[in-house]
């Protein structure tokens, strides 16, 4: 087994084009390393709906030069099997380690292929990408990107001709011509020939950001912002500028780009600590609300004053900054969005809080369900607004078919502008909120782990003793999601109904781009006016804190 290793890792070193990766799998075959080779050659790193995320290194396993070859020479396969082998294909990239070497080896294939390739003149958002995709008229895009993963990863994410994210059957079309690939010279790679986009797509997608905000609207709102070590900086602050807000406030040490993320474990807004210097730049500054993007900036947090001064920087309260759960933004803009008169379809994943279909419902909006990503919610007849609870919201289908930090951001600001303008807060609205849809309080358990098995066991747990009661509320009905229904496709998750003096919902499943389990939780409090919004969230949080105890015990986890 040892010497079938090495040979296998021998193969991949004779064709490996990256120097770094070269010297890294020779020494592992020099020192005999058993378990660093077998990390690096024990599979292939499957291509899917999320395309391709991993840990850079040498070997199938892993993000590099090897893979994305591979990966660009397979989307070519499929784009010439789907009759667009002339077509267009935008390469976008973030500010991450190998990003610009990905586009470039990508546009290389593409061109080599026969088809025609553009990249992004610079490191910029992923909406910024999406958005090229219909400008442009392409037939496809890559964006090489890790999104919020930790500093050591990478992905490669691809969107096809109408500028949302790939779903079945073309992942696994696109799979099956990367896995028909036999050997990396096999695979043409121009040395030119593939154009280097300027500043216009840029200026075009500045100019579209107007389209999100209501002419004459407010824009007083005082912004803390964060790119979180990411490539949104530039772009927001040329956004507000254009809208005519004042310019935010940055968190300096997170405003330029920095593969390392050296402030931040990961650079995720929701992970524990990553909003702590946001939290303690918004003291000095004293702005209205905090808003960060994640490192490719297609999504958008938010913060708002709290009060409270723990300064414990879990997430929640942050020496008076109060981090906005995903759902709370979510109701926020759908609320706004009706009351500047939006129409059309709002969306959102089924792991995402119920009250934006109240929120619909009351204003005479159709509303839909899709599975998780936007790769489903931008799919959507008639969208006219999409969110899910991971921070996304797409607020202009119309311009970037995705999620969108960048946008969210500017109608978040105009929001509270408006708010300001009647002394009120985004605060005062989510309990306006409350009190005429009833208390939707959500919460995550999310299990970060090394060994998958323990996901896998997890979810074998759930389906073969399924839970009757949690937190004292009966289940009512138990949904085995990858079974599929009229309305969803089959994905591997499970959701639960529960009732008793109040509702609630809890929904498991795997992550799709990072080793966790997931477990989605919502309980519903009726509340008759806003002197019971004290008790009801304090009844809630109990609740939710059970429904974590029981489903954690139930897992086995």
């Amino acid at each position: 087994m040892q010497q079938d290793l090495i040979t296998r890792a021998r193969a991949w070193l004779a064709e490996d084009p990256d120097p770094e990766t070269r010297d890294e799998l020779g020494e592992l075959i020099e020192a005999g390393d058993h378990d660093g080779l077998t990390a690096r050659f024990s599979g292939t790193l499957q291509f899917g709906t999320a395309g391709l995320r991993g840990e850079l290194g040498a070997g199938p396993m892993r993000m590099n030069r090897a893979v994305v070859i591979r990966a660009a020479a397979g989307l070519a396969a499929y784009l010439k099997a789907q009759g667009q082998g002339d077509g267009l294909v935008v390469i976008g990239y973030d500010a991450r380690h190998k990003s610009a070497d990905f586009a470039l080896d990508t546009a290389a294939v593409m061109v080599g292929a026969g088809l025609r390739a553009a990249v992004l003149p610079r490191p910029l958002p992923t909406p910024v990408l999406a958005f090229a995709i219909r400008r442009l008229g392409a037939v496809a895009g890559v964006e090489v990107t890790a999104s919020h993963n930790p500093p050591r990863d990478n992905g490669y994410k691809v969107y096809l001709g109408d500028g949302s994210q790939i779903v079945p059957p073309a992942d696994a079309e696109i799979a099956a011509e990367i896995d028909a690939i036999a050997a990396l010279a096999d695979v043409p790679r121009a040395d030119s020939g593939w154009e280097t986009l300027d500043e216009t797509v840029l200026d075009a997608y500045l100019a579209r950001t107007d389209a999100v905000l209501t002419p004459g609207s407010p824009r007083t709102a005082e912004v803390v912002y964060t790119a979180m070590h990411g490539v949104g900086k530039d772009v927001l602050l040329a956004t507000f500028a254009r809208a005519g807000f004042p310019a935010p406030t940055l968190v300096a040490e997170q405003a330029e780009p920095d593969p390392e993320f050296p402030t931040v474990a990961f650079p995720n807004p929701e992970e524990p600590g990553a909003m702590d210097l946001a939290f303690a730049t918004a003291r000095r500054a004293r702005p209205d609300i905090v808003i960060a993007n994640d490192p490719d900036a297609d999504r958008c947090a938010v913060a708002v004053p709290d009060g409270d001064g723990d300064g414990d920087g879990d997430g929640g309260g942050g020496g008076g900054w109060r981090m906005l759960r995903g759902d709370e933004v979510g109701a926020l803009l759908a609320a706004h969005l009706v009351r500047t008169g939006a129409r059309g379809t709002f969306a959102e994943s089924i792991v995402s809080s119920s009250l934006l279909g109240r929120i619909a419902e009351s204003a005479g909006l159709r509303y839909e369900e899709t599975l998780t990503g936007f790769k489903w919610i931008a799919r959507v007849e008639g969208l006219r607004y999409g969110y899910e609870e991971a921070l996304g919201y797409c607020v202009d289908p119309e311009g970037v078919r995705d999620k969108d930090g960048i946008t969210a951001a500017l109608l978040v600001a105009e929001l509270a502008s408006v708010l300001k303008e009647q002394g009120r807060t985004l605060t005062d609205l989510l309990d306006d909120l409350a009190v005429e849809h009833g208390l939707h309080a959500t919460d995550q358990l999310s299990v970060r782990v090394e060994d998958l098995s323990v996901i896998a066991d997890a979810m074998k747990a759930l389906r073969t003793r399924p839970p009757e009661s949690l937190a004292g509320l009966t289940v009512t009905s138990t949904e085995d999601l990858s079974l599929g229904s009229e309305a969803l496709p089959p994905t591997d998750g499970l959701r639960y109904y529960l009732d008793g003096s109040y509702r609630a919902r809890v929904i498991v499943r795997p992550s799709g781009t990072e080793p966790k389990l997931k477990c989605y939780l919502e309980v519903v409090v009726p509340v008759s006016d806003a002197s019971g919004l004290p008790a009801a969230r304090e009844r809630a949080a109990g609740t939710l804190a059970a429904l974590k105890r029981d489903l954690a015990a139930a897992a086995g986890i």
